[in-house]
């Protein structure tokens, strides 16, 4: 051990003589000065002053004063930020105090940099397509509650609330609740949920604080980003460690339900903390955390729409005394197990006839069955290391947890549903390699329709409730009661004994139901297990690898980008959504067995070229994916951008686009409400034969009308309805679906962006028109079977036979599958967005959507579902700093009305509009902001979409406490 000792000496000596000649060359300097703001010369409260390559800084007080210490030697540099003004980069060469620093400000930026367009960085004057931005200035500007909210003023952009913690956005059509059509990326990340289908950017994405920008590309972006990206995309980033350093926290308190109607006024409460530094005397390392809670009372849906009226060949045609008055057949938006797939029909005499009436059961509201608390946890972290300047490594973990109602085929109640994502990622100066993986597993939730059913199934079959309900109307109508009365009686009397909601029988029998993984219908006794449940089980694993390489100047005559991914989708079977297709058909619905996998590969190009003095801007690109299910494809584009006289940027673009189906689309395997909504691929349909021996739900409702209405006219015989079938066996339509394949999509856009009046109005305008071949949705289809259970050709008389309405349970099979459409959709429209600083710091922005679907002359196998809203509007007026340190702003929105088309629910959606409204006092002295605000000011009461949430006023205030310091 003495032999070390020299050594030790030696390096201690070595080390005093480092640290003395380091401070030797630095001492400690101090310097000082204030900021104002030019034009005004108003002092700039709360600017970042920070030393470049350093990770010391300071903010200005109340007075624009700033006053910072550190051992440094000369030159070094000062950088001053603030928000809304241009940053000043100001070189110190020698002492010269105080320094008195002018900001310009931005009341319109010129400037912004986008990179979602493209996939590298660029004007957004002078981007290919269109593309919108939020960035930190709109974000805190914005008078709704949330930066993810304020998606729905941006320009093109349709959202809709599936409740206070799930919201999706979409562009140009198209829409559903879960979008498989429009891509969410955080960070580069996908945020879409493999088994739930859904995108939850807002459910584990970036926090309020820790949100840099928000880019919206509208319309197809599958050249660049592949699947799920031909409606448009959404691209999330989040603040550097290294930029944004320190302490920031962020509270709201908000009311809503202040009416009272659906729920009593109800407190929502958000915090969120976030924290960032950069470590070590060379500051290469740096770190942040995130953590966010909300908790609220939800938006309730409670529409009572019917969907089956009077007057439709499903319910009860020809009786005219239930029109309008009761309808024992209704099918209400936000009622469930009482659709037309669990209706009976219940004959008996009436005047002088036998008469054939259809009835469904009576079913459980929503209000009934779902938490009316949400919540909504999102908690990540990162570390981050420079290996040099331009040379970065990061690994970052994010989780989250929510609660919500959301709909797909039906409303989904998510109970503690949680999304994990680890990414590991290696950035230079030209290049991005990452790599991640989301786990997803649905913890508790459930599915309101089998809930429902099964609710009222342990109450008796259909066919001991039917007989129940004969009786009582029969006795009815024989004491003198009208038929509406006699029904209503009749239901009644059926529906003793059964669970009702507030009981503690009811919320037992919820907590069984909910807690089984079998989605199957079944009869109960009293005593006996319960057959069927309502979990929602779903277990999943996404794998993802794709790197990034910007050749940039390797390649002399264009700017060339390659880029490729992969990915993999891992699904654990639960035996009820998922199955493990290598069973036997008789054993599929058994939980566990072999992973299912499905995947996706692809690599692209893109090569840039400036001409013409660099007034034209030419882009082509081409991306090639590649899934083992289908045939590779290929997804060109081409664009150009022409710039004249410095300030009209002109362009136009092509883009062909597939997209794959999603996991539910191709390999979902799910009973609800005795119909089994299966994927479109063959090894699902194989044993099923629902793509090649079935008939349209359709054709069989149009075929049970034809032969009920003339059974009823020759005195409900068994001969009349024999002697009817041959005649009527014609309107029964075989649907002959394909096997799935891809969807296409073939963009067009023109557009027209520029900045005038001297950086003062902002003019941005574009049409796009598109082409959908094999456009994906569901079709509902009956394999007709025998007696024996044994399926039997279609087109024959058995078959004719099984269609019948009273043989629906015994003698079909039904499926409601994905399939690709037979026809082409034409869709196209136009957006313009104006922003004019027209005052000092006055601004009024504004901008109008239109939307339209071309009608084909031919129906096809489904209904497509356009769900678009044919114009739309948002107006907004503000002003950032009315009076020093006190800011507004005010946005109109309107949209008109549109027909809604889904599986769960058809029908009008009316056209509403809200006044949104936010003031804001910053108080520099506590580095804090105190915003006031409301969203739907006036109450007045909207939904956005068939059977989804009635949406009331929300007011809330929020306190931001902000000590960071930029970089």
């Amino acid at each position: 051990m003495k032999a070390y000792y020299p050594s030790i000496i030696l390096f201690l000596l070595l080390l005093l003589a480092s640290i003395s000649a380091a401070f030797a060359q630095t001492e400690l300097l101090a310097v000082s000065g204030t900021v104002h703001e030019q034009g005004t010369r108003l002092a700039l409260p709360g600017v970042s002053v920070s030393i470049q390559g350093t990770n010391t800084g300071t903010q200005t007080d109340g007075d624009g004063k700033f006053a910072l210490k550190a051992r440094l030697k000369y030159p070094f540099v000062l950088v001053f930020n603030a928000l809304g003004h241009e940053p000043v980069v100001l070189p110190i060469n020698r002492a010269n105090q105080p320094l008195d620093i002018v900001l310009e400000p931005k009341e319109i930026l010129t400037g912004e940099v986008v990179v979602s367009a493209s996939r590298v960085e660029e004007s957004r004057l002078k981007s290919p397509v269109a593309i919108e931005k939020l960035d930190i200035r709109a974000i805190k500007e914005t008078p709704a509650p949330s930066f993810y909210d304020a998606l729905e003023n941006v320009k093109g952009v349709q959202m809709l609330t599936s409740s206070l913690t799930f919201k999706v956005p979409n562009t140009r059509g198209f829409n559903i609740p879960n979008n498989f059509r429009f891509m969410q990326l955080v960070d580069g990340v996908d945020m879409q949920a493999a088994t739930l289908g859904v995108p939850l950017g807002n459910a584990i994405g970036p926090t309020e604080l820790d949100i840099a920008s928000v880019e919206i590309t509208p319309g197809a972006a599958s050249a660049l980003y592949g699947m799920n990206a031909i409606n448009g995309l959404a691209n999330l980033t989040t603040k550097s460690p290294f930029t944004y350093q320190g302490l920031s926290v962020y509270q709201k308190l908000g009311v809503n339900h202040v009416d009272g109607i659906d729920r009593h006024p109800s407190a929502l409460t958000e915090t969120s903390i976030r924290w960032a530094q950069a470590v070590g005397a060379s500051g290469r390392w740096a770190y942040k955390v995130n953590l966010d809670y909300l908790r609220g009372t939800d938006w309730l849906a409670n529409t009572q729409t019917d969907q089956n009226p009077q007057g439709l060949s499903t319910s009860n045609p020809g009786f005219s005394e239930l029109s309008g008055a009761y309808n024992p057949a209704a099918d209400l938006w936000n009622r469930y197990g009482d659709d037309t797939n669990s209706s009976l029909t219940v004959t008996i005499p009436y005047q002088s006839k036998n008469q054939a009436f259809t009835i469904t059961r009576t079913g459980y509201y929503e209000k009934d069955l779902v938490n009316p608390i949400v919540r909504n946890i999102k908690a990540d972290a990162s570390l981050h290391y420079k290996l040099t300047d331009q040379l970065e490594l990061s690994y970052g973990y994010r989780f989250g947890l929510m609660d919500g109602v959301f709909q797909r085929g039906n409303k989904i109640q998510l109970n503690g549903v949680t999304v994990q994502n680890h990414k590991l990622e290696l950035k230079g100066r030209d290049f991005v390699v990452r790599a991640y993986t989301l786990l997803e597993n649905t913890g508790s939730s459930y599915n309101l329709n089998p809930l429902a059913l099964n609710l009222d199934l342990q109450n008796g079959s259909n066919a001991v409730w039917g007989a129940k309900f004969r009786t009582a109307l029969q006795n009815q109508l024989a004491g003198g009661a009208a038929l509406p009365q006699a029904m209503a009686a009749a239901r009644q009397a059926a529906d003793a004994g059964r669970a009702e909601p507030g009981t503690q029988a009811f919320t037992d029998l919820k907590n069984k139901i909910t807690s089984l993984n079998n989605w199957d219908s079944g009869v109960n006794v009293p005593g006996a297990p319960i057959p069927g449940g309502a979990a929602l089980t779903q277990r999943s694993r996404t794998y993802h690898t794709e790197g990034l390489w910007n050749l940039g100047q390797r390649v002399k005559f264009v700017d060339l980008l390659v880029g490729a991914d992969a990915r993999v989708y891992q699904i654990i079977p639960d035996g009820n959504n998922f199955v493990d297709f290598s069973r036997p058909l008789a054993e599929r619905s058994q939980p566990g067995g072999d992973y299912v996998y499905y995947q996706k590969f692809g690599a692209f190009g893109q090569a840039t070229k400036l001409l013409l003095a660099d007034k034209l801007k030419l882009t082509a690109s081409l991306r090639v994916d590649y899934n083992p299910e289908f045939t590779a494809k290929v997804n060109p584009r081409l664009a150009a951008v022409y710039t004249l006289a410095e300030k009209h940027n002109f362009r136009a673009s092509y883009q062909n686009g597939w997209r794959f189906p999603s996991l539910f689309e191709a390999l979902s395997f799910v009973n609800n409400g005795n119909v089994r909504r299966v994927g479109g691929l063959a090894r699902v349909n194989e044993g099923l034969n629902y793509l090649q021996n079935s008939y349209t739900r359709a054709s069989i409702d149009q075929f049970n009308a034809a032969v009920n209405a003339y059974v009823a006219a020759n005195s409900g015989s068994t001969a009349a309805q024999a002697a009817v079938l041959p005649q009527n066996r014609a309107l029964l339509q075989v649907a002959n679906l394909p096997t799935e394949q891809p969807e296409q999509i073939n963009a067009f856009e023109v557009g027209y962006r520029s900045v005038l009046l001297g950086n003062k109005l902002a003019i941005d305008a574009d049409a796009y028109f598109n082409v959908y071949s094999g456009f994906l949705a569901q079709v509902e289809v009956s394999v007709p079977k025998d007696a024996n259970g044994n399926q039997v050709a279609v087109g024959t008389d058995a078959a004719a036979v099984a269609a019948l309405r009273a043989n629906r349970d015994a003698r079909q099979d039904r499926y409601r599958v994905y399939t690709n459409s037979r026809q082409a959709y034409r869709s196209y429209g136009s957006t313009l967005g104006l922003t004019y600083n027209f005052y000092q710091k006055f601004t009024l922005a504004g901008n109008v959507n239109f939307n339209a679907l071309s009608a084909n002359s031919q129906t096809d196998v489904f209904v497509t579902g356009f769900n678009t809203p044919k114009w739309a509007t948002n107006l907004s007026f503000g002003n950032r700093e009315i009076i020093r340190n006190f800011g507004f702003n005010v946005n109109w929105r309107w949209q008109d009305s549109f027909y809604w088309e889904s599986p769960l629910a058809n029908g009008q959606v009316p056209a509403y509009q809200t006044i949104d409204a936010q003031v804001n006092l910053r108080v520099p002295t506590l580095k804090s902001t105190i915003k006031l605000g409301g969203t739907n000011l006036f109450d007045r009461r909207y939904f956005q979409y068939a059977a989804g949430p009635t949406i009331g006023a929300l007011y809330y205030a929020s306190v931001t406490f902000d000590a960071t310091v930029l970089h």
